[in-house]
C-alpha cells in the first residue's frame, strides 16, 4: 500500500479565519458551503470505500467550527481541516507515492549527517501538524505538515549542496524537494511584490 504526498501553497490566516470567525462575511459562507460539499463528497466515497469513521468529514468540519470536537481519536478532523485549506491554497502538487511515512526520519538522518538544519529536515516539516490543535488521526495517515514559505529558499539552496554526497536512497526525493522548493521560493517573491502574501506551504501525507 502507498501514500501519496502533496503540497500546496498559501495565505493560512485565511484558513484560521474561516474556522474562528465570530460572524462570517458572505464571502466566507460561500466558501464554506463550497467546503461542506467537498466533505460531504469524501465521505460518500469513503462509504463506497466500506471505510468506516466514527465521525463523519461533514461533521467533523462543524465541530471545528464550533470548537467543539467530540473525540480525541478520529481522522475525520484531519480531512475536515484538509478541505478548508484546499478551497483557499493552490492546486496541490504531487510529491510522489511512498511505501512508509517513516521512511523520511531515515532521510532526515542522512541530511542532518550532511549539516542540513533542523529545521529543513522532511521529518520536521512534513509531519509538524496544522496551525490549529485537531484530534489525533489515530495512525501515521493522514499526516498535515507545514513549512514557511519564506523558508523554500534556504530548503532548496541546503538540498540542492549535499545532493552528490547523499546515500542514493535518498537522492532522487531530496532533488525532488530541491527543484519543488526552488519554484516556490520564485513565486514566493513574485507574490511579494504584487501584495500578496502565500505564507504557507502545507504538506498532505494521505
Amino acid at each position: 500500500m502507498g501514500y501519496c504526498l502533496e503540497m500546496s501553497t498559501g495565505d493560512m490566516r485565511t484558513v484560521v479565519r474561516l474556522l474562528t470567525a465570530v460572524e462570517r462575511t458572505e464571502r466566507q459562507e460561500r466558501t464554506l458551503a463550497r467546503v461542506r460539499t467537498e466533505c460531504e463528497r469524501t465521505d460518500a466515497r469513503f462509504l463506497e470505500q466500506g471505510i468506516d469513521l466514527d465521525v463523519s468529514i461533514r461533521q467533523a468540519l462543524e465541530e471545528l467550527i464550533d470548537g467543539t470536537p467530540s473525540t480525541d481519536l478520529c481522522p475525520s478532523y484531519s480531512y475536515a481541516f484538509y478541505q478548508v485549506v484546499a478551497a483557499h491554497f493552490s492546486d496541490p502538487t504531487d510529491l510522489g507515492d511512498w511505501r512508509r511515512p517513516a521512511w523520511f526520519y531515515a532521510m532526515d538522518d542522512e541530511l542532518a549527517r550532511h549539516g542540513v538544519p533542523s529545521d529543513l529536515l522532511p521529518g520536521t516539516f512534513l509531519f509538524s501538524g496544522p496551525p490549529l490543535r485537531l484530534p489525533h488521526p489515530g495512525d501515521a495517515v493522514p499526516a498535515i505538515g507545514t513549512l514557511p514559505a519564506q523558508r523554500a529558499a534556504a530548503l532548496a539552496d541546503a538540498y540542492a549542496s549535499v545532493l552528490d554526497r547523499l546515500d542514493p536512497e535518498f537522492r532522487a526525493a531530496a532533488r525532488r524537494f530541491a527543484e519543488v522548493m526552488r519554484f516556490e521560493a520564485e513565486e514566493w517573491e513574485r507574490s511579494r511584490k504584487l501584495g500578496m502574501n502565500p505564507d504557507t506551504l502545507l504538506f498532505w501525507f494521505h
